[in-house]
């Protein structure tokens, strides 16, 4: 065939699924791909609706051209439709609405359609090779690894993984946070996105995932259920609150977590960057008193529960600390307790002043006098 010799593309199915690691079916299915293809770049139209059956053993090709029956006398696209009179010549029994499939022989391409094939099998089997090795990290969703940043774009960082690379949008990444071309980087993975330009591995390091799997790099604690973490709230890069609680009498969740003189929280900080914050809070079933832990550093005088929604009194030198910077110490206590929280600046009721000792002997000789 000019162009395009079919029987050497059917000895390379087994030869290329070999070498790329990659299912026969798959395989052919690209290689299928590329004959319907180059059939549609040599004798139909981009829009119309065909596939390609090769035969392995003989090294001969069948294209399938598949048209939708509508009814007759109606204005019709003879490359996608067919009017119901004419479908009937082919299958008496067919309806409105079914699909009728016109079988071609494949005989011969053009050099340009040669062409098309080629870049087709070549693009295909570079997506199933990037979709078989994404399958391999579907049990790694959750857990963190180690990259390389390999290129910093305005809305994404693209990060290799070894067999795989993967993209850190600008919404998973650590506000304020630096990436240097080449240098390594503990990420999550978050999810694999599948889309109409194939699988993508998308990773993270903004999110509260990311958080919760440091700790428990460095809280052997968790692993064996002696302490839970309940919720986790996170601006990145400026302040994380996290609740936690024991399953064991005795246990101090918080010191838990934070280590002797600090050394399992500072080892979390260590790799997000100092510049973020981390509160850790013991989570309560009582939601006054999980929202007065939430609001923490801040000292809560009263609260007032309505529903979902929580007022909170505090004194005037509390107020500013409760609220916290552009509103972020409420806000995120709002986030991790699922409570509207308003924060209300308590109204101190006026004290009397006292007397002096002076005042009240004077006061009393006076009155004896007027006796």
């Amino acid at each position: 065939m000019e162009g395009l010799d079919l029987k050497q593309m059917s000895t390379l199915v087994d030869i290329i699924a070999e070498e790329k690691g990659l299912p026969r079916d798959i395989v052919l299915n690209v290689i299928e791909q590329a004959i319907a293809a180059a059939w549609r770049k040599d004798n139909g139209t981009r829009e119309m609706n065909v596939r390609a059956m090769l035969n392995t053993k003989t090294g001969e090709a069948d294209v399938f051209i598949a048209r939708e029956v509508i009814e007759d006398d109606l204005a019709y696209n003879p490359n996608t439709e067919i009017p119901l009179k004419e479908a009937k010549k082919q299958d008496k029994n067919i309806k409105i609405g079914d699909t009728i499939e016109e079988k071609e022989k494949v005989t011969s391409f053009g050099r340009v359609a040669a062409q098309t094939a080629k870049q087709v099998v070549i693009q295909r089997l570079r997506e199933a090779e990037n979709e078989a090795v994404l399958t391999e990290f579907e049990d790694k969703i959750g857990t963190i690894v180690t990259g390389t940043i390999a290129r910093v774009e305005p809305k994404l960082v693209r990060i290799d993984l070894g067999r795989a690379s993967g993209i850190m949008p600008r919404s998973e990444q650590i506000d304020g946070e630096y990436y240097s071309v080449g240098s390594r980087v503990k990420v999550l993975i978050k999810k694999i996105e599948r889309g109409d330009r194939g699988a993508q591995l998308i990773l993270t390091r903004g999110s509260a995932e990311f958080i919760e799997e440091l700790f428990r790099q460095e809280v052997p604690e968790l692993e064996n259920g002696t302490v839970e973490i309940k919720g986790i709230a996170r601006e990145a890069g400026r302040r994380t609150k996290i609740a936690v609680i024991a399953t064991v009498p005795g246990v101090d969740p918080v010191g838990t977590f934070v280590g002797g003189r600090g050394i399992r929280v500072q080892a979390v900080m260590n790799e997000i960057g100092d510049k973020e914050k981390i509160d850790i809070i013991t989570w309560s079933d009582n939601p006054s008193e999980y929202i007065r832990e939430a609001l923490s550093p801040a000292e809560v005088m009263s609260i007032d529960m309505d529903g979902k929604k929580a007022k909170v009194h505090v004194s005037e030198d509390q107020q500013s600390i409760a609220i916290g910077k552009q509103g972020q110490n409420v806000r995120l206590a709002s986030k991790l307790t699922g409570f509207e929280i308003d924060i209300v600046l308590q109204k101190s009721t006026p004290k009397k002043k006292k007397q002096n000792v002076e005042d009240a002997l004077l006061s009393a000789i006076e009155e004896t006098a007027e006796e």
